[in-house]
């Protein structure tokens, strides 16, 4: 294929690249500049049907599943190091394809799935898979840890390789096999990924993936052969999925969507508050579940604060996500950059819009969307209610800490969130008061090690640390009476 053509034919089923049973495809395009990048099949049902039969063929009858977790351990050490050398191509892959700038990609797309892999592999190495454990009416109890089953995991757009990963490291720790179906707009880094865990020698059939729309992904989350569902994405599909594992009564973690808050208190530093703000609220332009897009701000220093944020935001570099001075590149699509302009527009209508609000003048091609602030916001507004997904914030003013943690948990979201205030245990004391899964003091820093994921409508279950390893496992109880 042409330097410039990353076009694939084939799905990864069974350790091998596979043809597709149509002749559909999806095409795929540089976010930034707007550029054809290639096209990759799409799954139709009956590839969906082989996927799951090699994941299934692997668990039941390949040793991966009773295999010792020191075995495990070497497979997946082996797979970090292959991922590894690719992690500059993956992350490049995924900068072009939804407009993750490229200092951000590298981190997130490129080291830290590695980490994962090794994260997991250490920690499976440290569990017994056996414990015993009092009797009252016998000898004792040997409570075992066997791993789940087949695995389908769903993965945005959004981070694609590290939210696969999120999935695939603790499945493969546990002794699962798993079937990912990526996000039709970020698939390229998928090939990558099944190249590196051929090069690690992963048994056939551990690991498979086929890129589907919504409906052949439907069709994954309700297969016979699934044992349980990984979901990360939206509420809306979130729910439609719950519905499903609750019939078939399959076990599923969720995690959903956000509309965090970030608590300024009026001791805050603001040099630390504006230091934090591209990481906290407009990470990944935006696109970002646990972003803090909900400014919450004393009264007393409202205008001060306002005033502050909008000229930080508006001196923010827009451009190529390539470019290693862009601090925002593109929405990930033209439909999704209509959305979020839609969201822009209804806030015009209710609130004062303070900077932005339309596309970058210096930017002719590519999915752009100038960073807006607006203040004024009301809680019931729109925008302070509906996830955007975009570089769009919104000001809300409080007049005490009583109403700044009840703005806070007025939202049927309860992903992230951050508290900024010079007296750390003021912080954490209104941090404990604010209904969230996640919550960051004077700063949001995810960890590998500690349990990610939401209340209300922002998910169930959890992923990352290891509370996540025992929802790929089942537990089963020996009674032994003599």
């Amino acid at each position: 294929m042409a330097s410039n053509d990353y076009s694939r034919n084939a799905f990864f089923i069974g350790g091998q690249w596979v043809a597709p049973s149509t002749t559909r495809r999806f095409d795929l395009t540089n976010a930034s500049t707007e550029e054809h990048l290639g096209s990759v099949p799409e799954a139709a049902e009956a590839d969906v049907d082989r996927a799951v039969a090699a994941a299934r063929h692997a668990f039941d009858h390949s040793g991966w599943a009773t295999s010792s977790a020191a075995e495990r351990a070497a497979v997946m050490g082996r797979f970090a190091e292959a991922l590894n050398k690719r992690s500059t191509e993956i992350a490049k892959l995924v900068s072009m394809q939804n407009g993750m700038p490229a200092s951000l990609s590298a981190l997130f797309e490129g080291t830290l799935p590695v980490g994962l892999l090794g994260y997991y592999a250490e920690l499976i190495g440290s569990q017994s898979p056996d414990e015993t454990r009092p009797s009252q009416l016998g000898k004792e109890t040997i409570v075992s840890r066997r791993p789940i089953g087949v695995v389908a995991a769903i993965v945005p757009w959004n981070y694609p390789v590290v939210l696969a990963m999120t999935k695939i490291a603790p499945a493969m720790a546990a002794g699962c096999t798993i079937v990912i179906k990526p996000s039709p707009g970020t698939v390229l880094d998928s090939y990558l990924i099944a190249e590196a865990a051929i090069e690690a020698g992963v048994p056939a059939g551990v690991i498979n993936w086929v890129a589907a729309d919504r409906e052949v992904g439907a069709y994954l989350v309700s297969h016979p052969g699934i044992d349980k569902v990984a979901f990360t994405g939206s509420t809306p599909a979130g729910r439609s999925i719950a519905k499903v594992c609750g019939e078939l009564l399959r076990p599923v973690t969720l995690e959903l969507g956000g509309k965090s808050a970030a608590v300024i208190l009026d001791d805050a530093n603001l040099d630390q508050v504006l230091a934090g703000l591209p990481m906290v609220s407009l990470i990944n332009n935006g696109q970002t579940c646990f972003s803090c897009t909900r400014i919450l701000a004393p009264a007393n220093r409202y205008g001060q604060i306002v005033d502050a944020i909008a000229s930080t935001v508006s001196s923010m570099n827009v451009g190529n996500a390539l470019d290693p001075s862009t601090h925002v590149g593109p929405m990930a699509s033209a439909a999704h950059r209509q959305r979020v302009e839609s969201f822009i527009a209804k806030g015009k209508s209710e609130a004062r819009l303070v900077t932005g609000g339309g596309r970058p003048a210096n930017q002719s091609r590519g999915w752009f969307v100038q960073p807006t602030v607006f203040s004024d916001v009301t809680n019931d507004a729109v925008i302070a209610r509906e996830e955007i997904f975009g570089p769009v914030l919104a000001v809300i003013p409080y007049k005490d800490e009583a109403e700044a943690i009840r703005i806070a948990n007025d939202t049927i979201y309860g992903l992230g969130g951050s508290v900024w205030s010079a007296d750390t245990d003021r912080a954490l004391r209104v941090a404990n008061q604010i209904q969230t899964g996640t919550i960051g003091i004077n700063g949001y820093a995810l960890s590998i090690g500690s349990p990610f994921g939401g209340v209300k409508a922002s998910g169930l279950g959890r992923e990352l640390g290891p509370e996540t390893l025992s929802g790929y496992q089942q537990l089963r109880s020996t009674y032994v009476s003599g």
